[in-house]
């Protein structure tokens, strides 16, 4: 390991005397004078255009209801790692006996010309429902309906589905999974008639899906809330605009966005971003990110979101030098690496920052940190409510409400060996990495986990348990590993912690 040199103290008596005017002038007339940023940092920050920053989608992972990996993008869920599309789950319903047609005896088609009838389309047009909603239709026929099929379009895709009778004349699916987004649906009826029978299809209603979180459950319980009570937490955490490649060969790349936080590394020349793994590395085709930029406190801007225009974010932005990951997360993909969802960035303390003046060149000493938990944490604690121990705060922001910072809050269950849950947590695509606070007090309080994944089907969020010795020691390889001996090669800018 190589461990970066110590920053050198003691002035002279002329150099101490100078340093101290300087301080008391600026003491008077606010921040001190910023360092221009490194050739490369400003090349970072040149590099995201308006249409860049428009063009990078959420970095956020989910799993379907077949265990497939799947990332939100904004048209759908994108598949990682495999070809397979994105499906809705259809649960299974009860199903009731059909009715005998009149005159048939049960058997036979019947010798009409008229298709079935279709009523009572339920949800009604323009409905709006969360990520699972049951689909109801009333279809009658003289003689006798041969078979009910529900069309669904939804965002990023199109499905169609039998319907179930369960009671007289009325059908049913139950479909789950649904991306945030619009999508329209109508229904088939197919009758006994001879020569494959008549066909029928009704009009076709819209819906909107909002796939956000689940019930708040009352309380103190927060689904999906911006966050205003200040404090480190609201200036050390921020957003990470970065690129990964769509190829193995690293021909193409693309923008993304997941958030992180500023924490206490106890060294110096450098300051350290804890977020997600999958927003530092791919695992499919093995490469850093590229283009990283940092932007803390984006909450505060006076424009009116994400823009190419740095000065007018409260703090700036900063070009972070590299990231570090475990190399469990670089030999497996998504989900059997979810263990090691944990990734830092490091950002030198001079030359990465541009855009408004800062307290100091140095991101951690410019917007403050938060202490990270490797230890034991709370869940499960058989009360209800804040002031509790299990009580956690998850935050992050989330692209969809550019450019808040967003979060929810409940008691937090151990969901496994593993992950960490917050149950009904509706933190939506962006908040990937942003941190899990417990507790948080006055704007402040220990890290213990980051939004790392969820199910396609089902609200939640998900977060890796760092209490298990590696995570600390891919912080330290963090705090320690010299900025020299990092490549700066597309998709090399970093290093994997092989030794924890």
């Amino acid at each position: 390991m190589n461990f970066m040199t110590k920053r050198l103290a003691g002035f002279g008596v002329a150099t101490a005397t100078a340093a101290l005017l300087v301080a008391s002038a600026q003491a008077q007339n606010g921040p001190p004078p910023q360092a221009n940023p490194s050739a490369r940092a400003q090349a970072v920050v040149d590099f995201w255009t308006a249409d860049k920053f428009e063009a990078a989608t959420p970095r956020d992972l989910y799993l379907d209801h077949r265990g497939l990996a799947f990332r939100k993008g904004k048209t759908g869920f994108v598949p990682v790692g495999h070809g397979s599309s994105y499906e809705l789950k259809a649960e299974r319903l009860k199903p009731v006996p059909r009715a005998k047609p009149p005159g048939t005896g049960g058997g036979g088609g019947s010798s009409d010309t008229t298709p079935p009838t279709i009523t009572g389309l339920s949800p009604a047009d323009g409905a709006e429902f969360g990520t699972a909603q049951v689909f109801e239709a009333t279809v009658t026929d003289a003689g006798g309906v041969k078979s009910v099929t529900f069309n669904i379009t939804y965002t990023g895709g199109s499905q169609s589905f039998d319907g179930t009778l369960v009671a007289a004349d009325t059908y049913q699916v139950s479909l789950s999974g649904f991306p945030a987004g619009p999508g329209s649906w109508n229904v088939t009826a197919t009758d006994n008639a001879k020569r494959g029978g008549n066909t029928a299809t009704s009009e076709t209603l819209t819906f909107t899906a909002g796939g956000g979180g689940g019930d708040p459950g009352g309380g103190d319980d927060v689904v999906n809330e911006r966050y205003s009570d200040g404090g480190d937490i609201q200036t050390a955490t921020g957003r990470i605009y970065f690129e990964m490649p769509q190829d193995r060969r690293f021909r193409r790349w693309a923008g993304y966005v997941c958030s992180g936080t500023v924490v206490t590394d106890n060294t110096t020349g450098r300051s350290v971003i804890q977020t997600a793994a999958h927003c530092v590395y791919d695992d499919v085709y093995g490469a850093f990110a590229r283009n990283v930029l940092f932007i803390p406190n984006q909450d505060g801007t006076t424009g009116a979101g994400t823009d190419t225009d740095c000065s007018n974010d409260p703090l700036g932005c900063w070009a972070p030098a590299f990231g570090v990951v475990d190399v469990d997360w670089t030999t497996r993909t998504f989900p059997d690496n979810i263990p090691w969802d944990w990734g830092y960035y490091v950002v030198s303390d001079t030359g990465a920052h541009s855009g408004s003046a800062a307290a100091s060149d140095a991101l951690d000493q410019a917007v403050g940190v938060m202490t990270v938990n490797f230890g034991n944490v709370a869940a499960d604690d058989g009360a209800d409510g804040a002031g509790t121990p299990d009580f956690t705060h998850a935050m992050g922001y989330s692209y969809s409400d550019d450019p808040y910072f967003m979060y929810c809050a409940e008691d937090m269950t151990d969901f496994d060996a593993v992950n960490w849950l917050q149950a009904g947590c509706g933190l939506s695509g962006g908040s990937s990495g942003g941190p899990w606070i417990q507790p948080l007090t006055n704007g402040s309080g220990p890290l213990m986990s980051v939004n790392s994944w969820g199910y396609t089907g089902s609200p939640g969020m998900y977060g890796p348990k760092l209490n298990n010795g590696e995570a600390q020691c891919t912080f330290d390889e963090a705090r320690f590993t010299n900025f020299t001996s990092i490549p700066t090669a597309d998709g090399e800018e970093g290093f994997v912690a092989s030794g924890c």
